[in-house]
């Protein structure tokens, strides 16, 4: 008897940008988008812990009191601490900490 088959692989997926916060309802996203790195900046977005720093677009408007009020309202909690960002690099039209990104705070 021989075994059945093997199916044909699927196709790789394409892994989603991470956000520049994570999602927060009532709060809209930010800009992350670029075409040169001096499109990037590292501006604090807040999370519901507080200060949460990233690579956004440099006309983006980020309201990190919005953010932790959002939080509040809903009863949200989030995992506190981040990623110390010296600098962005606009990879794939997205605003991204540069790969020399500093350490975990």
């Amino acid at each position: 008897m021989s075994a059945p088959p093997m199916s044909d692989p699927l196709p790789a997926t394409p892994v989603p940008a991470q956000p520049a916060r994570p999602a927060v309802a009532g709060v809209p996203d930010l800009d992350r988008s670029c075409r040169v790195d001096s499109d990037c900046a590292v501006k604090n977005v807040g999370n519901c812990c507080g200060y949460f720093p990233a690579c956004v677009n440099t006309d983006a408007q980020p309201d990190p009191a919005a953010v932790q009020a959002a939080c509040a309202q809903s009863g949200m909690v989030g995992v506190c601490g981040f990623k110390e960002i010296e600098a962005c690099a606009c990879v794939a039209s997205t605003c991204e900490p540069a790969s020399s990104a500093g350490a975990l705070r």
